[in-house]
């Protein structure tokens, strides 16, 4: 977005894409989604935040429907599990220099000054990598907290008087014995799974598999990978992976409800905070308490890689295809993210063949 939309077309510039992203790390919910919809929103309002944020979804969201049909007809996509073997190894080395490139400008190069300068920004980055490797998940307090602590440290706002008050409401843990209906349980889950999960798309991945595999036990191990395949392999948002899960679980209808309960409430954040985002943004107390929990939501995606990669890097043949791409991103400097998945597929088949 940042290439194409900033540097090539000069549609949004530099200062509005940077509040666009401290609003999508500040706010819950799918972080590409967020910024996309805000960057609609800054010069064409509400109608411009609701054309993008369809635009973003419609077309992903058709194509992992059309593959869920395809999937209940002959019970499986085998090619897809050939296909995800290579993409899937790709796919992590590409997160691995995002997450390098993303970690050197939200908080610091890796090397002694920055560690000096920026302590607490770095602990809370290993802090964060440490919990969701360990947890699997993202820990929306820890951002939160995070986030209080350096405003605090930085830039104290001027009503403190040294008493805070949390207003953090949490959703309630066991909502689907409240309601026997599947729809209901399914648009309540990936309403929280939009509403209470911070950063990339790939973060959700730990969450649903809590909630669809493990609690609700609407998909096996198998059936959950090959959503995650399906995701991957489609252009789009990762997290369009619900749309695939919703159908499995209750046709048509449940991707639609999945869909729409995951980002409907990114979709409210944003055009609720947008239009006093501008002046909110140049507080000091709001930097420092972005600036906190950013270092926490990148250290999440750190270990998110980790949590992804149990999944992906199964063998031999896998880690080379990751490592290969961390090398072709470093040296190639035209090459793009597509041409690497579509190389990564091919081998991925091919060593499927082989073997």
């Amino acid at each position: 977005m940042h290439q194409d939309l900033v540097e090539n077309r000069k549609w949004i510039s530099e200062e509005e894409y940077k509040e666009g992203l401290a609003l999508a790390q500040l706010a819950p919910g799918p972080l590409a989604a967020q910024l996309a919809i805000y960057l609609g929103f800054v010069h064409y309002s509400f109608l411009g935040a609701t054309l993008i944020g369809v635009a973003f979804v419609l077309p992903s969201f058709i194509m992992v429907v059309l593959l869920g049909i395809v999937y209940k007809l002959y019970g499986g996509l085998s090619w897809i599990q050939a296909v995800f073997y290579g993409v899937g190894a790709a796919v992590i080395g590409i997160i691995v220099m995002s997450s390098y490139k993303l970690t050197i400008k939200s908080i610091g190069k890796f090397n002694l000054t920055s560690f000096k300068t920026n302590w607490l920004l770095w602990l809370f980055f290993i802090v964060a990598i440490v919990v969701t490797l360990v947890t699997q998940q993202e820990q929306v307090l820890l951002f939160v907290l995070a986030g209080i602590i350096y405003m605090f440290v930085k830039a104290p706002p001027k009503w403190f008087n040294g008493k805070t008050a949390n207003s953090i409401v949490l959703l309630q843990v066991g909502f689907w014995s409240y309601d026997n209906s599947t729809l209901m349980k399914i648009a309540l889950f990936f309403t929280k799974a939009g509403a209470f999960v911070f950063g990339s798309g790939l973060a959700i991945v730990p969450f649903l598999h809590s909630g669809v595999v493990v609690e609700n036990q609407w998909l096996t191990e198998h059936q959950f990978v090959d959503a995650v395949a399906v995701a991957m392999i489609t252009p789009g948002p990762v997290v369009i992976t619900v749309g695939f899960i919703g159908y499995l679980v209750a046709g048509f209808p449940g991707a639609l409800v999945a869909a729409l309960a995951t980002f409907l409430p990114c979709y409210l954040f944003t055009i609720a905070l947008a239009p006093s985002f501008k002046k909110i943004a140049q507080n000091k107390s709001i930097k420092a308490f972005v600036d906190g929990i950013t270092a926490a939501v990148v250290g999440a995606l750190v270990g998110a890689v980790g949590v992804i990669a149990s999944r992906s890097i199964l063998d031999i043949p896998t880690t080379l295809i990751a490592i290969a791409t961390i090398f072709a991103l470093l040296y190639i400097k035209k090459i793009q993210e597509p041409y690497i998945i579509a190389v990564a597929a091919v081998v991925g088949v091919v060593i499927k063949l082989v073997l």
